[in-house]
């Protein structure tokens, strides 16, 4: 009992996932599960924030632990969930009319994610991850009469496999060269001698290839355009958010923990993957023409920010990864928000960058709202997304990776163009037809805070966000 405290956000939300699945078998009203899921959620989110899981530490033999860093993902996770499951009730009305299973599925990827934050030790690491990744699966091919969501899925399952496979081989190099599972037995086996064998040379290679497919950095993004269309809107929303932070944690776990005495080996591969995601996510959003493909390459460019400040290590860098996240999933759930209210006359979705021309005139907030993420997510002062990647720049600088620094800050300016079109053909163009209105008081309600918390006012966060995710980095 005493270890199961620490773990009590992860046994609600596994729960929660098991009653509800029974009770969808039972009953057809997709919107009370909704509603109970999203209780349950947030009711995890509330215990990880007052309670044990930030004060235990390492439970379960050391393979676990309840730590600031993990509470500060947890909260991020569970928080992008429940908005998952909430913007999707109106569109559960409009195109099932069964969708128990879509809370369930959201339920248990959550739990998995909130596993991946606490690992400690190679076995608590694949579990957690395989979970997250099992439900992530079936949500990408939920609309079984959907061609191109049928396609999503079966595109993330192979390419997922894959990257599994290669995941576990890394895995099993570390723990063949160095004799034990645990984080801190690894990192001894790397801090002995001055020079890395070969066998933990390519461990430490395919575990960060592996990781690098989850937080979809170059090279192994290539599966993240095609699922981000496929998928319905409310989940492409929460792979985009939860799940990708969870693994952005993980891997910032292993490097700054398993591997913290071979920085030198593995911080030439993130700062290879942060510049190439940064130049690919910008350069190659360019053409694009939907706009869920178009945030799918936004998700891959700021990825490559979050690697700067992985890139620089220690209690600093990992604060500045903390803080970005926490911004970043915010920004992009505002966004899916805005593309979810993207509906024709029959309610049927509209993703087409040519549908937003003169949004300014026929729905002029949803066109303020939607500017501001772009602009934030740009990183254009005095936008709350400036803060962040100033933040990943000093770490760098601080780090002595002032070129690193310098070429990411130049690369903002080339991203920045495809965030601006995206202004442009909502305030300049002529009117497209416009999208009709619709009863969404919740939605609305998270539009309007997700626009808050990015405008200029959310500088009155910075202390108190920074304060947190300082706590969380004190581990490094």
């Amino acid at each position: 009992m005493t270890s199961l405290a620490p773990i009590l956000p992860e046994v609600i939300v596994g729960l929660g996932a098991i009653v509800l699945m029974m009770v969808a078998a039972f009953v057809r009203r997709s919107s009370m599960i909704i509603h109970v899921a999203a209780v349950a959620i947030l009711f995890a989110a509330t215990f990880t924030l007052v309670g044990a899981p930030q004060q235990a530490g390492a439970v379960f033999g050391g393979m676990f632990a309840a730590d600031g860093f993990a509470a500060f993902g947890k909260l991020i996770i569970f928080l992008s969930a429940a908005v998952a499951i909430v913007m999707a009730h109106g569109w559960f009305d409009r195109d099932f009319e069964h969708g128990g299973e879509y809370p369930v599925l959201i339920l248990l990827s959550s739990v998995g994610a909130a596993v991946m934050v606490s690992a400690t030790d190679l076995m608590m690491l694949y579990v957690g991850l395989e979970l997250q990744s099992l439900s992530a699966y079936v949500l990408a091919s939920y609309r079984r009469n959907d061609e191109r969501s049928a396609e999503a899925g079966l595109k993330y399952f192979v390419l997922g496999g894959l990257a599994s496979g290669i995941l576990l081989f890394g895995l099993s190099l570390l723990y063949g060269f160095t004799g034990t599972t645990s984080f801190t037995g690894i990192a001894t086996a790397f801090g002995e001698g001055e020079a890395l064998s070969i066998g933990l040379t390519f461990g430490l290679v395919f575990t960060l290839a592996g990781l690098a497919f989850k937080i979809a950095a170059v090279p192994f993004h290539m599966w993240t355009p095609d699922v981000y269309e496929g998928a319905p809107t409310p989940v492409t929303a929460f792979f985009a958010s939860g799940p990708k932070i969870a693994a952005v944690l993980l891997a910032t776990r292993v490097c700054l923990d398993a591997m913290a005495p071979a920085i030198d080996e593995w911080r030439q591969i993130v700062i290879f993957a942060a510049l190439a995601s940064i130049i690919l996510g910008a350069v190659a959003a360019y053409g694009q023409n939907n706009v869920k493909r178009l945030l799918a390459y936004s998700s891959i460019n700021n990825i490559g920010f979050v690697l700067v400040g992985l890139a620089a290590g220690g209690e600093q860098g990992a604060q500045a990864v903390l803080f970005y996240s926490a911004v970043y999933v915010v920004m992009t759930l505002g966004a899916f928000l805005c593309v979810l209210r993207m509906r024709d006359a029959d309610g049927r979705p509209v993703e087409s960058l040519a549908s937003l021309s003169g949004l300014s005139q026929t729905r002029p907030l949803l066109a303020a709202a939607l500017a501001m993420f772009m602009f934030s997510l740009a990183g254009i002062p005095p936008l709350f997304g400036f803060w962040p990647k100033l933040m990943v720049f000093i770490a760098a600088v601080d780090a002595g990776l002032r070129l690193l620094a310098l070429a990411a800050a130049a690369a903002t300016v080339i991203g920045a163009y495809y965030y601006l079109k995206v202004v442009k053909v909502m305030y300049f163009d002529p009117p497209a037809e416009p999208f009709p209105r619709s009863r969404a008081p919740v939605e609305t309600a998270l539009i309007a805070l997700a626009a808050l918390f990015v405008s200029p006012l959310g500088y009155l966060l910075i202390g108190p966000l920074g304060r947190l995710s300082a706590n969380a980095a004190s581990l490094f």
